[in-house]
């Protein structure tokens, strides 16, 4: 079983039920699909939400591990992601030696604004923390306590990891960050970083036919 958890928020319920479509048609395994959604976890997630906090998962995918008893493996997504790959590929992927593994990017943001108007705000090892494999057994210091009372910068820029070595890497084309990154046809997975076509300003962006066929097809019911 390929364990997968993808963060939810309130103001992209379509962006989280078009992902799991992207990612079941595409899966050669079975998947399970857990949305981080905070009514589910507030005995163990508590943390209050801040004017720096862009979606409800900001913080909270950081109680993965806690919330698999520190065993095996997860991945976590953000919802504003398109699946266009095998995800039993990436899994694949997975080094028993590292505590995570993640799209190690290296750039700087081309605006300061992203969807809704949130501030973009640019870190070292900024979405890294969108697209992670978790070696849940690894990851024992994120603790509910610890995730709860960290700062960003401790949690998003994984100084919670003793030695950088066991931040393992993936392809860039696991996490390809549209509108940052060229336009290219060989990705395995989207990021609508900025913001998906599902708002009105982002309508015309860098593949927003993907979204929208994946959308429609998702919602499309078949009645004999």
């Amino acid at each position: 079983m390929i364990n997968i958890f993808v963060g939810y928020d309130s103001k992209e319920k379509a962006a989280f039920s078009t992902l799991a479509y992207s990612i079941l048609k595409n899966s050669s395994k079975p998947v399970a699909i857990t949305p981080i959604y905070l009514e589910n976890i507030k005995d163990d997630f508590v943390r209050e939400r801040n004017n720096l906090s862009s979606t409800e998962f900001s913080f909270s995918r950081f109680i993965i591990p806690h919330l698999m008893n520190y065993q095996g493996w997860a991945l976590f997504m953000d919802c504003d992601m398109l699946m266009k790959a095998d995800i039993n590929e990436l899994w694949r992927l997975r080094d028993d030696s590292k505590a995570i593994q993640v799209c190690k990017h290296n750039y700087v943001p081309k605006h300061n604004k992203k969807f809704l108007g949130h501030t973009q705000t640019a870190y070292p090892k900024k979405n890294w923390s969108s697209f992670m494999l978790m070696n849940c057994r690894k990851c024992t210091t994120l603790t509910s306590d610890f995730v709860n009372t960290s700062t960003g910068s401790q949690l998003h820029q994984f100084k919670w990891i003793d030695d950088d070595n066991l931040i393992g890497e993936i392809p860039l084309e696991w996490n390809w960050l549209v509108g940052e990154y060229d336009k290219k046809p060989d990705v395995k997975n989207l990021h609508y970083t900025k913001g998906g076509p599902y708002f009105k300003h982002y309508r015309d962006c860098d593949y927003a036919e993907d979204w929208f066929d994946e959308y429609n097809k998702m919602k499309k019911v078949d009645i004999e």
